[in-house]
């Protein structure tokens, strides 16, 4: 069993997928199974999720979503490389007027879950909002906060440590996706001490 920080490691913005392979819809339901009990401000639990995982429906969804800003000569993952399934957060303004950070909460709980299943995720904020909430005919009370696109992981991915403060993201020619973060030394404040 994989330990939690390698869990962590391996969680990753996973933006090529292999798109034959599906996402069972029985991990789906752990995954949110997974938001479920993640904590909640003031544990008012506003989020709802919708899960898609026919050919058809993913689809309709992909057009509606953007991929990897920093990557700007990539329109996204190509036909065979696609998401399997996606897992849509939703707000339920009927229950409360904000979210506040539930949504990156849960999202994470949903990603880690599913490496520890054998796939990979990416959170997708850049999302045609009023597009997909028509395609998906939600009624108006439901808001799309965020879009989790799944499946089994078609890419590699290098986490190094980062050079200079350049924070971006980028691909080698043979596809592997090199992921810059900062030092542990650069998170952690330490006060000068007082003469």
């Amino acid at each position: 069993m994989m330990d939690f920080l390698e869990l962590v490691k391996k969680s990753r913005s996973y933006r090529r997928f292999h798109q034959e392979k599906p996402v069972k819809r029985a991990h789906l339901l752990k995954m949110v199974e997974a938001a479920r009990f993640s904590p909640s401000a003031r544990n008012v639990q506003p989020l709802k999720y919708a899960l898609y995982s026919e050919k058809e429906q993913c689809e309709a969804i992909f057009p509606t979503l953007a991929w990897a800003g920093y990557l700007t000569d990539w329109d996204g993952p190509c036909e065979g490389e696609r998401p399997s399934a996606y897992i849509i957060q939703l707000h339920d303004t009927t229950i409360s007027d904000r979210y506040s950070c539930d949504h990156g909460i849960t999202a994470q709980s949903i990603l880690l879950q599913a490496v520890e299943l054998g796939y990979g995720g990416c959170i997708i904020g850049a999302v045609k909002r009023d597009e997909l909430s028509d395609l998906l005919q939600l009624p108006d009370h439901l808001k799309i906060i965020n879009v989790l696109a799944l499946g089994v992981p078609k890419e590699k991915v290098v986490v190094e440590d980062m050079k200079e403060g350049d924070y971006k993201y980028w691909r080698e020619p043979d596809g592997t996706h090199h992921v810059p973060k900062r030092t542990l030394d650069e998170l952690i404040f330490t006060p000068k001490k007082r003469d």
